[in-house]
């Protein structure tokens, strides 16, 4: 059985220490750094810019899982196709041509993935499946960190993952909102691969103690 991964996301990070804070990932066992790009439209938020990501890029060379809460994700994706990210995800609302974008990550070898909004339906997805690399369920509302886990979620994740084993399709589940050591275990359970975390580990004393215990839940 594949061991869980974790990905700290950089959204509750101490900017002003970014280099200091993705060494201490690093060395507390991080697989994947995940960034929240936001634009103040699609989630009433701001976040990361290019150059940002870009300097994160020179820090690190653990993968970058890119999530685009943003109306516009076809000029983001031509961005980041260009900028050495391993992941990018997207939400099908923002755009027409969700396939488009999908095959045009493929083609540079960047993992491409779909999120879903704690109120959009899997059945949205049905026609993609078998071109995603993963799926990203939100389990809180995008748009802030330090929300509380939207229980509901569960159910979401035991869904995509029977699907994937009846229609015996490739994509991993990765789930966002609320992660902690107090329900991952639940989550990891109902089929996740991917959790990503963000106030649970940089609120902690102890990254290393943090990300074991989310992985050992």
């Amino acid at each position: 059985m594949q061991k869980t991964q974790i990905a700290p996301s950089l959204l509750s990070a101490d900017f002003g220490n970014l280099a200091a804070e993705i060494s201490a990932l690093e060395a507390a066992g991080a697989d994947i750094l995940h960034l929240d790009i936001m634009d103040g439209h699609y989630v009433p938020n701001l976040s990361f810019g290019f150059p940002l990501i870009r300097k994160i890029r020179e820090l690190t060379k653990l993968p970058l899982d890119v999530h685009l809460m943003v109306t516009n994700p076809d000029f983001h994706i031509q961005h980041l196709l260009e900028m050495n990210v391993q992941w990018v995800s997207f939400h099908q609302e923002t755009c027409y041509h969700s396939h488009r974008y999908l095959q045009k990550l493929k083609e540079k070898g960047i993992k491409a993935g779909l999120a879903l909004n704690p109120g959009t339906p899997i059945g949205t997805l049905e026609a993609l499946l078998p071109d995603l690399d993963y799926i990203l369920v939100m389990s809180v509302n995008p748009g802030y960190s330090a929300q509380e886990f939207i229980p509901a979620a569960i159910y979401k994740i035991w869904d995509l993952f029977n699907l994937r084993k009846k229609g015996n399709y490739r994509y991993l589940i990765e789930v966002d909102g609320g992660v902690t050591a107090a329900n991952a275990k639940a989550i990891k359970e109902a089929g996740t691969d991917i959790l990503v975390s963000a106030s649970y580990i940089f609120g902690s004393q102890d990254y290393s103690m943090a990300i074991s215990a989310l992985r050992n839940a």
